[in-house]
């Protein structure tokens, strides 16, 4: 185990690593000028090249790239050049209302989609079965901001369950939640489907029903935890996706999370702040999947990690 989590850490830093030049180099090839939009458009030439030069933006990309690594190394992930604050505490400061966003719609993709879609692989070609796919397929297909609007019109609006907006108390979290909750249902409905299906035709499943097996114990002991492998992957995609911010629900609801500091940082070229958010993000996706390769060996124990 422990030479497995090391083979892992490296290859993640390597990752890390390649996403961070690949994110700085095509930051760097932008047409726009950061030093312009930090000294505002009415400066000079002379203003805006001093800003430059502070900001070290006149140097090499590759020396620009090397003092930016080192910086990381010492976990300080750099200064925005509009905010004026530490990209470290700007992140930390959204990080609390992003995690409680991811955590409440997974929660929701994984009630909706786990139980739709065992309840379709259980009963395959019939009209439930394709109404369910139907649903599943029709919450893929939506906009995020159609769906997002459509349950704060029906929810917010008509019936004032909910408020419009904000970050505070519960009832804040509920819409944006469920909003980002159904458009995953999808996927994991139509992937639990596809897993339960595959595993209802193994032998263990026939073998276990003709030793006497009720139906129901079967059901908890050799199907289900045996067709979650596949989703333990999507919930690690899902934890980076989520960290990286949801833009969309984010601005339409007015949750405070990573998606709207990034959306700022992108419309004023805050390179500091996208490049961290990006970082943030990519780091999530590696630990998320190292969490459910870590996890798979205790719903499946014939999974070894080697």
């Amino acid at each position: 185990m422990a030479a497995y989590l090391l083979r892992r850490l490296m290859r993640a830093a390597l990752i890390l690593l390649g996403v961070s030049l690949i994110t700085y180099v095509l930051l760097f090839l932008l047409p726009a000028d950061p030093a312009r939009q930090v000294a505002g458009r009415t400066a000079s030439v002379a203003q805006v090249e001093q800003v430059r030069h502070q900001l070290g933006l006149d140097r090499p990309v590759w020396e620009q790239y090397g003092r930016y690594i080192a910086r990381l190394a010492s976990g300080d992930l750099g200064r925005s050049y509009v905010q004026r604050s530490q990209v470290s505490e700007l992140v930390g400061s959204r990080l609390p209302a992003t995690l409680l966003l991811m955590v409440g719609a997974i929660f929701c993709e994984l009630l909706f989609g786990l139980t739709l879609g065992a309840f379709a692989a259980f009963r395959r070609n019939t009209l439930m079965d394709q109404g369910i796919m139907l649903g599943a397929f029709f919450f893929v297909s939506q906009p995020q901001f159609f769906l997002s609007y459509l349950l704060l019109y029906l929810f917010a609006v008509i019936l004032g369950w909910f408020p419009i907006g904000g970050y505070g108390d519960f009832k804040h979290l509920v819409l944006p939640a469920v909003t980002l909750g159904l458009i995953g249902t999808g996927w994991y409905a139509r992937i639990m489907r596809s897993s339960v299906i595959e595993v209802l035709r193994q032998d263990y499943v026939r073998t276990a029903r003709a030793k006497g097996l009720t139906r129901g114990r079967t059901i908890l002991v050799h199907i289900v935890p045996n067709a979650l492998l596949p989703i333990l992957a999507m919930i690690g995609l899902d934890i980076g996706t989520f960290m990286g911010g949801i833009v969309v629900v984010e601005s339409v609801f007015g949750w405070p999370g990573i998606g709207q500091l990034t959306w700022q940082a992108i419309q004023q070229i805050d390179i500091p702040i996208i490049m961290g958010v990006t970082l943030v993000s990519a780091c999530a996706i590696v630990l998320g999947n190292l969490l459910a390769d870590l996890v798979a060996p205790l719903i499946d124990p014939r999974i070894r990690l080697k």
